[in-house]
């Protein structure tokens, strides 16, 4: 049996959090694995459980969202941390005898490095967001944000 989970877009996760009629942690939970990467902005929603601690903390997990029917796990690039999550999770279901839920593990595709890069203009999608983190400085933010200035040289 393979524990590994489907990929899904950040699409349908960006479908989650914009609709008003889900609610975090009852119809959906984001489980953001990063460490130290989570400081600069997360999804909105998201919890953080740093992947080296999935294990320790595995079965209070799955007892505080067995009923939550979907479960979408991320890192930074959802290459690794993420989709080993995932499968640990998956794992730990089946041994505590709560895999027969009808509760769906997925990975967001491309992580949160994808999700700022496609979203981080958009305030709804970003929370505690810290943008020199990210490189991005006010002066920069302006010009970005400012099609007037675009193309011109300092």
């Amino acid at each position: 049996m393979s524990f590994a989970a489907p990929f899904v877009e950040s699409e349908d996760v960006v479908a989650l959090v914009r609709d008003k009629s889900k609610i975090p942690e009852k119809d959906y939970v984001v489980i953001d694995v990063r460490d130290n990467d989570f400081r600069g902005g997360n999804i909105p929603g998201a919890v953080n459980v740093p992947a080296n601690q999935l294990i320790d903390r595995g079965n209070q997990l799955i007892e505080q969202y067995k009923d939550v029917p979907l479960v979408v796990f991320h890192c930074a690039l959802s290459q690794q941390r993420g989709p080993k999550a995932a499968r640990i999770y998956n794992e730990m279901r089946q041994l505590i005898g709560e895999s027969s839920s009808k509760q769906e593990v997925v990975v967001m595709r491309g992580g949160f490095d994808g999700w700022h890069a496609r979203y981080h203009k958009e305030k709804d999608l970003i929370a505690n967001y810290e943008p020199s983190i990210w490189g991005i400085f006010e002066e920069e933010q302006e010009e970005q944000d400012n099609p007037f200035l675009a193309g011109i040289p300092k």
